[in-house]
C-alpha cells in the first residue's frame, strides 16, 4: 500500500509514521490519526465506492479475507442503497378467505 521508491524495498515504517504526524500538524487536525487510520480509510472508501472486498484484500496484502472485513466498515448510506433480493420477487397478497 506504501511502496518505496523501488518495487523491492517498501517505506520504512518510521518515516510512514513521521510524514502521517507532520501532514496531521500541517492540516491542524485536533484528531489523533494514525496510518492504520488511513488504512482503514482507504479500504472503506473504495468499499463504498463500488470496489469489489477481494481487490481490497490483494491491495491491503491481506491472505485472508476475514483479515478485509476488519477494515471495511460500510457506512450506513452505503447499507440503506443495497437492494434486498425480496425486493425483486413479484408477490401477489390474496386476502384469506
Amino acid at each position: 500500500m506504501f511502496p518505496g521508491r523501488d518495487d523491492e524495498r517498501p517505506l520504512v515504517p518510521n518515516v510512514l509514521h513521521a510524514a502521517c504526524r507532520s501532514a496531521c500538524a500541517a492540516a491542524g487536525l485536533s484528531k489523533s490519526v494514525t496510518v492504520h487510520t488511513l488504512r482503514h480509510t482507504f479500504a472503506t472508501h473504495l468499499l463504498e465506492n463500488g470496489a469489489d472486498v477481494r481487490i481490497i484484500q490483494v491491495l491491503l496484502g491481506h491472505a485472508s479475507l476475514a483479515s478485509t472485513a476488519r477494515y471495511t466498515q460500510v457506512a450506513t448510506k452505503t447499507i440503506s442503497n443495497t437492494p434486498s433480493p425480496l425486493d425483486r420477487l413479484r408477490l401477489e397478497v390474496v386476502p384469506p378467505g
